[in-house]
Formats: C-alpha cells, structure tokens, sequence
C-alpha cells in the first residue's frame, strides 16, 4: 500500500464467458489491456479449460496519464468556467463520508457486540465490554458494569449492575451473577454456578459443576448447582467443589478445597477446607466472643452460622 513499495501491483481483471481483460496500469501503453480468449469446452460432459495465448489492445490513440488527464480537464473547466466532472460538491460528499467512517472508527472504544471474527456494531448501553471480549447473544448486563479484555460471556447468562468481570473470564452458558461482584482474572463460571450479590472470586479460584466428569462421556445432566451467598469471598487459587452452598459472607482462604457447605460468616482454609473462626462483614476475623475489632460489629450465633446483632 506504500507508494515506496518496490513492488507495484495495479490490476483490474473482468472475466466473461468468452475470455477475459486484463489491465495492468505498471505496464507499458502498449501493454496495459490484454485480452486473453479463453474458453471451456464440454468434453464427454466434463467442462475442459482451453487456454490462449494473450493479444495486448493498444492504448496509444487514446491513452493519457490519468493524472496530466485530470488536471488537464480542471484547467479547462477553469478558462471555460463549467462545473467540472467532478465538482466541489462532490469533493464534499467524499469527506462527509470519511469523517463518518472517522467516527465510527473513533467510537469503536464504545461499542458492544460480540464476536471477535464478526463484530456487529451496536450502540454503547450503560456498561463496558472491552473490544477483546466476547459477549454472546442472549446476555443480560446490569448497568456500570464492566467486561475486560480476553472474557468470554456465554448465551443465557445474567450479570448485574456495577460488577467487574477481569480478564480471561469465562461465565455461562445459563449463569446468573448478582449486583457488585468482582470476578477476578482466570476465573470460569460454569453452568450451575450461581453468585448473589457482592461475591467476591479471587484470581484463578475454581467452580466445577460435575461431581465426577469424563472426556470422553457428556454428564451435564448431571450438573450439581453450587450458590454462593451474598458477600461471600472466595480466594485467589480455591477450588469450590460442585453441590455445595457458599454462606452469607463466608470467607474461603486462599488455596483451599471446599468439599462442604459453608456456614454464614465462617472462615474456611485448608485442603480439604475447615473452619478457622469467623468473618465479619467487612472481612476482618472476628473475636472469639463475635465482635469486630475494625468496624466494632457483634453477631451472634443463628441455625446457619452467625447473623449480626
């Protein structure tokens, strides 16, 4: 596309039923135009090409420089004070059209639609889809939230408003995600899986959703749903494994396999995960009498692990 490419390259190629025209504007005049004849002949009911040797058609009666041609016509239509062929008005039109296709090309940054191979621009909502993410059709994405780079949100999925979805993210197909949660980086959200509101994953935490899964055999009739409750964090590097409940602002360290259900507020480490004590609203540890030494909360203890006070 460089005008200092050593290797220039300007053909218009028309093909008929009776031969084809070639133009090659690096060529000399006189061999600009070639007609080559070919044709296809029906042999025993088989097309068989039959090729011939090109005739250059000579330009040099009618032939000029198209540039010396064009300002030679601009010149006349100047001392002869005509509208030339192609006029100020339609010089307009042309820019009107690049600087359309100069905004587009800018508001690109806030468009939304899905796949990265065939992108449909359509215009912004109230959230962020990053250009490199991939939204599905069928998906429903709360207001403020945010969609980073590489994430991949399948067909059927809900997510609500102000969450922010990192990078590598896979959720759905068919998942439902609460307001305000935070879904760090490498994180997939399969089928099954439900987050309440102001769930937090850490990077690279787990969900599956079959107990016992083959490559080579289909069980996803035998999804296991796993809910995680409101406020609930889950750390960077857990596995939660599928059929199991999340409580109320539970807290599941770093690392840790979650093989059971976790009560409201309790604080989960280790593999297989146990309980360590108690997490209170804004995710300190709390004391041993259930009182928050940062934001001075006190609980106390409920059928489902610990309510406040």
């Amino acid at each position: 596309m460089s005008w200092l490419n050593p290797f220039k390259e300007q053909r218009l190629v028309i093909v008929g039923d009776r031969g084809m025209i070639v133009f090659d504007d690096t060529e000399p005049v006189d061999k600009k135009l070639v007609l080559y004849p070919h044709t296809i002949n029906w042999l025993n009911g088989i097309p068989t090409p039959q090729k011939a040797e090109g005739i250059p058609v000579d330009l040099n009666p009618i032939w000029k420089e198209p540039l010396r041609a064009e300002c030679e016509v601009f010149l006349s239509a100047i001392q002869k004070k005509v509208k030339p062929i192609t006029s100020g008005e339609e010089g307009l039109m042309v820019l009107k059209v690049l600087e359309l296709s100069q905004k587009s090309l800018d508001e690109k940054e806030h468009l939304y639609k899905g796949h990265l191979n065939s992108q449909i621009a359509v215009p912004k909502a109230d959230f962020f889809v990053h250009p490199r993410a991939v939204v599905d059709d069928n998906v429903m994405i709360g207001k403020g939230t945010k969609i980073w780079h590489f994430s991949h949100i399948l067909s059927e999925s809900h997510i609500g408003e102000k969450c922010n979805i990192g990078q590598n993210v896979v959720i759905g197909p068919d998942v439902t995600i609460g307001n305000q949660c935070k879904i760090q980086n490498n994180v997939s959200v399969y089928k099954g899986v439900t987050l309440e509101d102001g769930v937090f994953c850490g990077p690279s935490m787990v969900f599956t959703n079959i107990f016992n899964p083959r490559a080579e055999i289909s069980k996803m009739d035998q999804v296991r749903p796993t809910i995680v409750k409101k406020g609930a964090t889950i750390g960077a590097n857990a596995t939660i494994v599928c059929g199991h409940t999340i409580g109320q602002y539970a807290f599941v360290g770093a690392g840790a396999v979650v093989t059971k259900d976790v009560p409201d507020h309790a604080l989960m480490v280790g593999n297989p995960a146990k309980q360590m004590g108690w997490a209170c609203i804004c995710g300190e540890r709390l004391t041993k009498n259930f009182k928050c030494a940062v934001c001075k909360q006190r609980f106390k203890k409920a059928p489902n692990g610990l309510i406040s006070q």
